[in-house]
């Protein structure tokens, strides 16, 4: 069977589309998951929504499942012992529980063509972390759950700006010593 010119035009154009569409999923579309972190010196157990008993050692973080709603802690301290147990509310597609209740900073970053970033930076004013101001107001988080943000632990910013009409912004949460090496490296005053 012999495929005419314009049935070869639109076999070639319907496997290009499928090839676009699986690069895009395979490579570049964005993950969603709940992580829980512990960078204490501690080790934990834990259990969530009654399910199999987990551990968490110093500095270590991994993916766990968790259902949109509410869902309940249980943690442990490394004698097994009940430190606490609580609920939490899922309302995004990803998110972080903190179960050591360490300090983390979430923080904005802008993108855009002819943006005058310093000046946006400067207007939001700063906060203090260990008796030092750090500009662009980062928010402490230390509670044991939160979904505020947009990119996790384990994820960097964009490094291509992907709208060059406006302005945009994207949040990415940091431990709290990564966000003060971050900030060095990044705010160059």
């Amino acid at each position: 069977m012999k495929l005419s010119p314009s049935a070869k035009g639109l076999l070639i154009s319907v496997f290009a589309v499928i090839g676009a569409f699986g690069i895009y999923f395979v490579f570049l579309a964005k993950r969603n998951y709940y992580l829980v972190d512990n960078p204490s010196q501690n080790t934990y157990f834990f259990k969530i929504n009654n399910g199999a008993e987990k551990i968490i050692s110093s500095g270590q973080n991994f993916r766990v499942d968790l259902n949109k709603g509410k869902n309940k802690i249980e943690v442990y301290d490394d004698q097994r012992k009940l430190l606490y147990d609580s609920s939490f509310t899922v309302k995004k597609d990803r998110g972080l529980l903190n179960i050591s209740h360490q300090d983390y900073y979430i923080n904005e970053q802008f993108y855009g063509y002819g943006l005058n970033k310093d000046s946006l930076i400067a207007a939001r004013g700063a906060t203090e972390i260990d008796g030092k101001n750090y500009l662009n107001k980062p928010i402490r988080f230390n509670k044991l759950y939160t979904d505020d943000f947009y990119y996790n632990l384990d994820e960097n910013y964009d490094q291509v700006v992907k709208n060059i009409q406006k302005v945009e912004s994207r949040t990415k949460i940091f431990r709290k010593e990564d966000f003060l090496n971050y900030y060095k490296e990044y705010y160059k005053f």
